[in-house]
């Protein structure tokens, strides 16, 4: 597919710019609600030290999922993405949820027992279930973490773990495929909004006519040329720690649920994902959560950021909250990563129209993986002018 398709008058329903996470959820509701649309997006680079371009969220191998959250639609936003994971995977013949369990764990009593306290509440109000471990219980039911007496875990089975990113945006993308999507691997460098349509431009030279246009490029959608006007939406860049183990270790730590935490005095606030196999073929835990935010301004800051390492010190300082966290874990290495999360002044996600051919949807706010699917549904809403139907949830969605 290249520029034919406007010098032929073949102008599409949708183009959804951004094939990551939210953007390729969005583009299989889209073809599923009957929308002739078309996915724009690069592959991830072979070598991102050497890439120029954009930089996709789900450039990785695991991101926590769970349904227990302490806002109330978060939960609501992973539950409809949760229950439609085996769907995606067996449409798009690809499996990414492992339901390892999840646990989120923190002190009742204090100023940091507000994850708690909060996953309590949503939980009930919306039947949510999970098991209720403290002392000798979370002692004995996970032996290989060393909480503080204080602190208790909220486990949940069967619905937590962790995903695959790359393998969930395979499986989006090929679903979709499978009822009409058209795909075109390239970044978006402008797009010109007219008075009917509007003409997406990507770096190979290519354009596309589009009724509407969904713009999902995660941090990157703030980068000049995609929106009809700037969105609130700040970027932080973010390190990640690997903390590489052998098949024994991995093997001992089995049953280790994927697990966030807010320890009592509220140092740092860590997400950490069980073993994992990554690309390399090694075994390792990861582990994010920088105790200092630090932002990035630009689209130049945002590509420089993502070219590099991350933080060494950050990196440092997690790996040894980790080996103090799980006293008896056997590391052999630790190595460290890049990434960047993107928060709202109301820490929701952006899901509307700007105007009559421009719809926004982006900003994760550190919790949109999971969700990426119930996400980009309504964006698919929003863009075939349905709209989020009333009480479904009472997020505002815009700025």
């Amino acid at each position: 597919m290249g520029s034919e398709m406007v010098r032929a008058g073949k102008v599409c329903d949708v183009i959804v710019i951004g094939a990551g996470m939210m953007g390729s959820a969005a583009a299989r509701h889209l073809v599923e609600m009957g929308a002739r649309t078309l996915l724009i997006g690069p592959e991830e680079p072979f070598d991102k030290a050497a890439h120029s371009g954009a930089f996709a969220s789900h450039y990785d191998q695991a991101r926590i999922t769970r349904q227990l959250d302490s806002k109330p639609d978060w939960a609501r936003f992973s539950t409809n993405s949760i229950a439609r994971y085996g769907e995606v995977e067996a449409a798009g013949g690809q499996r990414f949820f492992h339901p390892v369990g999840a646990m989120i764990a923190g002190p009742e009593m204090g100023e940091a027992a507000w994850l708690v306290e909060g996953c309590r509440d949503v939980a009930r109000d919306q039947g949510l279930a999970y098991e209720d471990l403290g002392g000798a219980a979370l002692r004995d039911r996970f032996p290989f973490f060393d909480f503080p007496d204080e602190v208790v875990g909220l486990y949940e089975k069967g619905t937590g773990g962790w995903i695959n990113p790359r393998d969930h945006v395979s499986a989006e993308v090929a679903a979709a495929k499978e009822k009409g999507l058209q795909v075109h691997r390239s970044e978006v460098i402008g797009v010109a909004y007219g008075a009917d349509t509007s003409v997406v431009t990507s770096a190979d030279g290519a354009q596309f006519e589009a009724r509407k246009v969904v713009v999902a490029c995660g941090p990157f959608s703030k980068a000049a040329g995609l929106l009809v006007e700037p969105i609130p939406m700040q970027v932080f860049a973010r390190t990640i720690a690997f903390l590489e183990i052998d098949e024994a270790e991995a093997e001992r730590l089995r049953h280790m649920p994927s697990l966030i935490y807010v320890p009592p005095d509220q140092s740092y606030e860590p997400y950490i994902l069980p073993p994992v196999r990554y690309p390399d073929g090694k075994m390792y835990l990861k582990i994010g959560g920088d105790p200092v935010d630090v932002l990035l301004e630009n689209d130049a800051e945002m590509k420089a950021w993502f070219r590099g390492p991350g933080n060494w010190d950050v990196a440092a300082f997690l790996a040894e909250k980790l080996m103090g966290l799980m006293p008896n874990l056997a590391c052999k290495s630790v190595t460290h990563s890049s990434c960047a999360t993107s928060f709202t002044p109301k820490g929701n996600p952006l899901i509307y129209a700007q105007s009559e051919q421009c719809v926004v949807l982006t900003a994760g706010n550190g919790a949109g993986a999971k969700c990426a699917d119930e996400l980009g549904r309504l964006g698919a809403l929003v863009a075939t002018g349905k709209g989020i139907p009333e009480g479904e949830y009472v997020t505002d969605f815009k700025p």
